[in-house]
């Protein structure tokens, strides 16, 4: 019993495929008949279109297929024509083509000719049509051209094509007639002055139209910047020189110092003496700024100073130096001094009214009324200059003292 179960297996699934089998093959999907036969539809497959007679197929007008569609759908699907299957048109001179009739028989090959095609002719028209670029280039070739052409541009010869190179204005039409007799000389004149007289209001009228010229005015400067020399004296410079009259400074004006860029005084001035009988010697060349600051210091600080220590006053000054276009200790690479522009002045003795010399270098031991003095020229001299040194600060000024106006952004003043 139970071997019998095992066989009965296989054998239903080899049943159901064999049925599957027959079921797949085109025969059995192949209707039995045609659609629109008496014959029951099973399946449906293509047919053919060459295979339906002409005379089955017919032309129904498309109200009359409405209709009957609303009232029988089957029928109208049943009857509806087939089209004809659209067939490729004929290849152009084939047999085909020329005996359809869609090529005539003598058209020929439709090979382009060698000379090509003339489509002017092809269109109908009498004159052949030209080009601008073909109407320029003729009216260049027979002069027929009012502007400049030339050619050649870019290379060494350079030619002239067409017109002219200077066209000139066209005159009044003022002449004479040729079917009218000739002028008498009176008329002729009478003739030639109306032209002159017209050719005169013509320019006339031009110039009236030429455009005006407008002075222009000067580019306002940087007002932070350094003005130019003009050689007038500005009114800074001038009230600088009442205030050095008032402090009884004994000076003069001397011509403008320019030694480059960097070197020069614009109004610079000679100092050669200060006020109560002070001598400058020898006499420096300075600007007026820097003149101010030591005439006021010497009156002010230093000769009351002499007189409070020594009982006398100051006699002479000896500068050692004023003007001088070089560098801050004459070293090279060092930047420009301000004795290159007449700011700085360097002392080196005192001469005292009662026949004593004070050497500003380091005094003796025991000179204890000259070391007081030296020390209120460094601390005094600080209220009036911005940069102050003297034996101490450097070995450059050992043997005397620089006083100058250098201006810092800080405002920091330099007192050693």
């Amino acid at each position: 019993m139970a071997y019998v179960t095992r066989l009965h297996r296989p054998l239903t699934a080899l049943v159901l495929s064999l049925s599957l089998v027959a079921c797949s093959t085109d025969d059995a999907l192949s209707p039995p008949g045609r659609i629109d036969g008496g014959a029951r539809v099973g399946s449906i497959g293509p047919v053919p279109v060459d295979a339906v007679p002409e005379n089955e197929v017919a032309a129904y007008p498309v109200a009359t297929q409405a209709s009957t569609f609303q009232s029988n759908p089957q029928q109208v699907v049943a009857t509806q024509p087939r089209q004809p299957a659209r067939r490729a048109l004929p290849m152009i001179d084939s047999d085909e083509a020329v005996s359809s009739g869609a090529q005539p028989a003598g058209a020929g090959s439709m090979s382009v000719p060698e000379e090509g095609v003339n489509m002017d002719a092809m269109l109908g028209v009498g004159q052949p049509v030209v080009g601008l670029a073909e109407e320029q280039s003729n009216d260049i070739a027979e002069g027929n051209v009012s502007q400049p052409v030339v050619g050649g541009i870019g290379e060494e010869n350079v030619r002239q094509l067409g017109g002219t190179m200077d066209a000139q204005p066209v005159e009044a039409n003022i002449g004479y007639d040729p079917d009218l007799p000739p002028l008498s000389p009176e008329k002729a004149a009478a003739e030639e002055a109306q032209r002159a007289r017209a050719m005169e209001e013509q320019r006339a009228a031009e110039r009236a139209q030429e455009p005006q010229q407008v002075a222009m005015l000067p580019r306002v400067r940087n007002p932070m910047s350094t003005p130019d020399y003009t050689g007038e004296m500005p009114g800074s410079e001038i009230a600088c020189r009442q205030r050095l009259k008032k402090l009884g400074v004994q000076f003069r004006d001397v011509p403008r110092i320019s030694n480059g860029p960097s070197c020069g005084i614009d109004y610079p001035i000679e100092l050669s003496g200060l006020s109560g009988g002070i001598g400058v010697q020898p006499a420096v060349k300075l600007n007026c700024q820097v003149t101010e600051a030591f005439a006021k210091w010497v009156k002010y600080e230093l000769a009351p100073s002499s007189r409070y220590r020594y009982w006398s006053g100051v006699k002479t000054i000896k500068p050692l130096g004023g003007y001088s276009c070089r560098t801050m200790n004459s070293r090279r690479g060092n930047p420009m001094s301000e004795h290159a522009r007449g700011n700085a002045i360097d002392v080196g003795k005192f001469v005292l009214k009662n026949g004593k010399e004070i050497d500003v270098r380091k005094p003796g031991f025991f000179a204890f009324r000259e070391k007081g003095l030296l020390k209120a020229v460094r601390s005094d001299s600080c209220k009036y200059f911005n940069t102050v040194l003297g034996p101490g600060s450097d070995p450059f000024h050992k043997d005397h003292f620089h006083f100058d106006l250098r201006t810092r952004k800080t405002g920091y003043r330099h007192c050693d």
